[in-house]
């Protein structure tokens, strides 16, 4: 497995909790045998059947489940010349940030970690980091597949836990921010980048959004280090208006060049966030927001929540 044996004793059964033994490219409940889990290209799947909406068969037979295995070629090829619309202003900061705060030897966990997010390159370059990968999908960066819903860590395993553009694609944020908190250890840093308003993405695996203080509330556990807008209006209204252009059409093929042309002719609309970021309006209408906190033990108060309100007044 592409995991320290360190990590890997401390891997438990999503569907009892008990430590997992390796045997024969399988995994074992230690208390059960006749639980065990697949190692399939030094990938552990640790899904729960009973629990997940995925099944360790989906991971077997390498379906596709919330990214495409074997992208249409063309398609891909245009994509790389196609403009973005969105500009993540503050991700490259943020992560460096978390860089100082974190001790050497830190063990971090990325919760929908199969591909690289923007700006964690300073997070897997590190020497003094382990980094572990996990999602729901098989990617360059996945060591690990196992659902958000029950990460299979014992409490207290890592130092830091990233989740970036992941809690809007599952059934049950809280359920995954409270699974973040338990395999935190004392003070553990969380950072998360979720979004505000965005259109569906992602397919079916589209679940939620949240405003900033919706946000903070998921978040109430931890004490708040830094909370922000991450992109900005200007990216919102890109957003809206090559949705609005697809919408004109179901074709695949015909939404894919009317993305391109909306694209072109919007992409401009992004560079206005380095001016609105941080005013008042851009907590109103985010594109996205970030969170980055510590594990406490005292919980944020709703009427305490509501003081931290930062929009137009």
């Amino acid at each position: 497995m592409h995991i320290s044996n360190e990590i890997q004793r401390r891997l438990i059964c999503p569907e009892t909790n008990k430590n997992l033994l390796e045997h024969k490219s399988k995994l074992y409940n230690s208390d059960n045998k006749s639980i065990f889990y697949p190692i399939i290209d030094e990938i552990p799947i640790l899904i729960s059947n009973s629990k997940s909406i995925f099944s360790i068969e989906d991971f077997e037979n390498k379906l596709d489940t919330t990214w495409e295995l074997k992208p249409n070629k063309f398609y891909s090829f245009i994509k790389i010349f196609s403009p973005s619309i969105g500009l993540n202003i503050k991700a490259k900061k943020n992560y460096q940030k978390i860089v100082t705060i974190l001790p050497k030897k830190s063990k971090i966990l990325i919760v929908g970690g199969s591909i690289p997010g923007e700006g964690m390159d300073v997070l897997y370059d590190s020497p003094f980091f382990e980094t572990i990968g996990m999602d729901v999908s098989y990617g360059s960066h996945t060591k690990i597949i196992a659902d958000g819903h029950n990460i299979p860590f014992e409490d207290e395993t890592f130092d830091c836990v990233v989740v970036q553009a992941v809690l809007e694609h599952v059934l049950d944020p809280q359920r995954c921010v409270d699974e973040i908190y338990r395999v935190l250890k004392h003070s553990g840093i969380v950072y998360a980048e979720t979004p505000f308003m965005q259109q569906v993405h992602m397919k079916q695996y589209d679940f939620t959004r949240f405003t900033h203080l919706g946000h903070r509330r998921l978040f109430r556990k931890f004490e708040e280090i830094e909370h922000a807008p991450l992109m900005g209006p200007g990216t919102v209204l890109a957003w809206s208006y090559t949705h609005f252009i697809k919408s004109f059409s179901s074709s695949k093929k015909i939404v894919f060049f009317l993305t391109a042309f909306a694209h072109l002719t919007s992409f401009f609309l992004k560079y206005f966030d380095y001016y609105l970021i941080d005013k008042p309006g851009s907590y109103d209408a985010a594109s996205a927001f970030y969170f980055l906190g510590k594990k406490n033990k005292k919980t944020l108060k709703d009427r305490d929540l509501i003081k931290g309100f930062k929009g137009m007044k």
